[in-house]
């Protein structure tokens, strides 16, 4: 399903198939374990998603789980409302590179992405 957005590409990250669109993850199979999947929402579309389908979707554990990332148990998961948080996760992602796509600070200077381990 994830793969039938557009621009979607599969790829791999720790040991785990993902789906990225413009090179951003916005989902990933086998996390914690091969019957979960995990999408990446908004707080609000998750609280939404598990208060829809609280058998189905749960937060991820720790600050992931408050940014938004939301598990899904594939056993319970119907396809519909699978489908329905993939492309929202899809569009999240895709929207986030569109406002971060600029890396240059009015001055000219680089802007450091915060993750980045570089001084």
């Amino acid at each position: 399903m994830a793969l039938e957005i557009p621009a979607s590409v599969e790829r791999s990250h720790m040991n785990h198939p993902d789906f990225r669109v413009a090179g951003k993850i916005f989902a990933s199979l086998g996390v914690p374990d091969q019957n979960w999947g995990m999408v990446t929402l908004t707080p609000e579309e998750q609280r939404a998603f598990i208060e829809k389908a609280p058998k189905v979707f749960k937060p991820c554990s720790g600050a992931w789980g408050r940014q938004g990332y939301t598990n899904i148990y594939l056993a319970s998961a119907k396809a519909s409302v699978v489908r329905t948080a993939l492309n929202a996760a899809a569009e999240n992602v895709a929207s986030k590179k569109k406002k971060t796509s600029n890396p240059v600070k009015k001055t000219g200077q680089a802007v450091q992405h915060p993750t980045s381990n570089a001084q």
